[in-house]
């Protein structure tokens, strides 16, 4: 157990059980998920809580993410100091471990899931959640979000009629034309697999086709909000990006 006071309010430490994330001091809304091993670093000191709701503000140092967690939680892990040194691997490394990223999405599907808005560390995904974790799997770090996650990439250039310029492990990115806001896996020859909700997706993990022939209301949808493409070609390094 962690003493009464941390005495840095800076302190780094690492999180011996999955953490939830959230976006806010109060409420419900989920922003990510922290898995055990991940290394967080507080941004207040972490007091014994005199409420069981108070929360503390973090940034987790893998991908700069800033978010509050419940105080409490902290306090039932045993805590142990930890300092980030981020692995930058090159373009090249990066896509041979693209394999690793592949079968962590598949695997993923395979298991009972549905779609959970921050959910990051399964069985439970958002979109960027997934593919977040695919590639942390292989020991890549990309941002959090999918707009982060556009932003981070190295575009790609491709026509929506060829999928040849496209290559397994990819992003594909939607969205409305002034925002990123889903984003998928690409698996080869058009088909992505992706963490989609309810309101126009399947509510859990599932793929489908960049191809117009696909005519599924899913893939039709995702296909008018087609924004582009990407490719991980280098490693986050922890430094915190803009919120989207």
């Amino acid at each position: 157990m962690i003493g009464t006071v941390l005495p840095e309010a800076f302190s780094t430490w690492r999180l011996a059980c999955n953490t939830n994330g959230y976006a806010h001091p109060q409420g419900d809304g989920l922003a990510t998920q922290a898995a055990a091993g991940r290394i967080v670093q507080l941004l207040e000191p972490l007091a014994v809580p005199d409420a069981a709701a108070q929360r503390l503000r973090v940034r987790l140092a893998e991908d700069g993410y800033p978010c509050w967690m419940d105080a409490a939680a902290l306090h039932q892990q045993a805590l142990k100091p930890a300092c980030h040194q981020p692995l930058l691997l090159s373009a090249a490394a990066i896509a041979q471990r693209t394999d690793l990223v592949l079968r962590y999405c598949q695997a993923a599907m395979g298991r009972e899931n549905r779609y959970l808005w921050g959910g990051t560390h399964g069985p439970h995904y958002d979109c960027s959640g997934l593919t977040q974790s695919a590639f942390a799997s292989a020991g890549v770090w990309i941002p959090r979000d999918a707009c982060q996650q556009e932003q981070f990439c190295q575009p790609v250039e491709w026509s929506p009629h060829s999928f040849s310029r496209l290559q397994p492990g990819d992003l594909i990115f939607f969205g409305t034309r002034q925002r990123c806001n889903h984003v998928g896996l690409h698996l080869g020859r058009g088909r992505y697999i992706h963490s989609s909700g309810r309101e126009h997706g399947h509510g859990r993990i599932a793929v489908d086709q960049l191809d117009p022939a696909d005519s599924s209301p899913v893939a039709n949808h995702y296909r008018s909000q087609l924004r582009g493409a990407g490719r991980v070609v280098r490693c986050h390094d922890g430094t915190t990006l803009p919120q989207p």
